[in-house]
C-alpha cells in the first residue's frame, strides 16, 4: 500500500526553491509514501496523524490521512 503525497502551497513554494526537487519527491515516495508512520518520524503534540520527519536534507511537517491514503506536506525546512 502506498500513500499519495500532496503539498500545501507553502511547502510547494519551498520545494520549488530547493535545488533538486525531483530527487526530493523521489525520496518522499520511497520513505513517507510507503510508511508515513515510520522513517523515524515523530508525532507532533501527541497527535498520531500530525508528524515530523527528516527526509533528504529537509525537515518535513505533514499530516497523514489513512482513510484516503494521503500524506499532506504542510511545511518544508531545508537544512543548511
Amino acid at each position: 500500500m502506498s500513500f499519495r503525497i500532496s503539498y500545501a502551497p507553502p511547502a510547494d513554494d519551498t520545494l520549488a526553491k530547493m535545488g533538486d526537487g525531483d530527487a526530493f519527491r523521489d525520496a518522499m515516495a520511497r520513505t513517507l509514501g510507503r510508511e508515513p508512520y515510520g522513517h523515524a518520524s515523530t508525532a507532533v503534540k501527541r497527535e498520531r496523524d500530525r508528524r515530523e520527519a527528516t527526509v533528504s536534507g529537509a525537515i518535513v511537517l505533514y499530516y497523514v490521512s489513512g482513510s484516503v491514503l494521503t500524506v499532506t506536506v504542510v511545511r518544508l525546512v531545508p537544512l543548511p
